[in-house]
This record gives C-alpha cells, sequence and structure tokens, in this order.
C-alpha cells in the first residue's frame, strides 16, 4: 500500500509507540474475533509484534490448509491490499508468515491513520 499521508520518519517512531501498539494489538483482536478467531493481547508490549505474529501465523497456516474462503474473506475485512497479495512472497517469509506481516502492517497503519486524522481535525 502506498501511504504519503504520514512521512515515513512518523511511521517508524509510531512503531515504537506503546498507545500505538497497544491499538494495533486491539485492532487485531477484534477482526479476528469477528471471524470467531481468539487472539491474546501480548504481555509485553515490547515484544507485542512478535507474539502477535506468532500466534497469527498458525492461524493463518490452519486457515491456507482447512478454509481459504474463510481466510479470503478475513483479508477482505481487514483490507488487505490485493496487489500485495498477488505479489510473489519474498524468499525470507513462507506464505503463511507473508500474509500474517500484510496483516499486521495494515492494521498498523489503519491505527496510525485513525490517529493522523484525530490530531488534524480543525
Amino acid at each position: 500500500m502506498s501511504f504519503n499521508l504520514i512521512p515515513k520518519t512518523e511511521i517508524e517512531k509510531s512503531k515504537l509507540n506503546e498507545q500505538i501498539i497497544r491499538e494495533t494489538a486491539e485492532q487485531v483482536i477484534k477482526d479476528f474475533g469477528t471471524f470467531g478467531m481468539e487472539i491474546s493481547f501480548p504481555e509485553d508490549l515490547n515484544f507485542a509484534y512478535d507474539e502477535l505474529f506468532e500466534q497469527l501465523k498458525m492461524i493463518i497456516f490452519d486457515l491456507l490448509q482447512k478454509n481459504p474462503s474463510k481466510l479470503s474473506a478475513l483479508l477482505y475485512q481487514i483490507d488487505v491490499e490485493e496487489k500485495k497479495m498477488r505479489d510473489n512472497t519474498p524468499e525470507i517469509f513462507s506464505e503463511h508468515e507473508w500474509i500474517t506481516d500484510l496483516i499486521l502492517e495494515r492494521e498498523f497503519l489503519k491505527v496510525l491513520t485513525r490517529h493522523y486524522f484525530r490530531s488534524h481535525k480543525k
């Protein structure tokens, strides 16, 4: 997703912001919960991405194997960009890890967008 609204430096700084991290985890939990999938809130926000990644990649792996239509509906709900899905999976990731990374990136950008518009209201 091209994201020109927020400068890249602000995006990088936001990855260290506890409030953004917490809200991103909450967004993931909410979106997966809509499909009946339970995600645990990370205990240590310093490792939130890694904890969420590990939880999600197992769910995504299972959905790829057993219920691809549910995975498609989930990706649509989260609004993962189709073009990125069609791009080749980078060699450093398996397919389920790549999809998990795209999901976490999208959820993070949703939270940043909300913060951006809240802070720029006039």
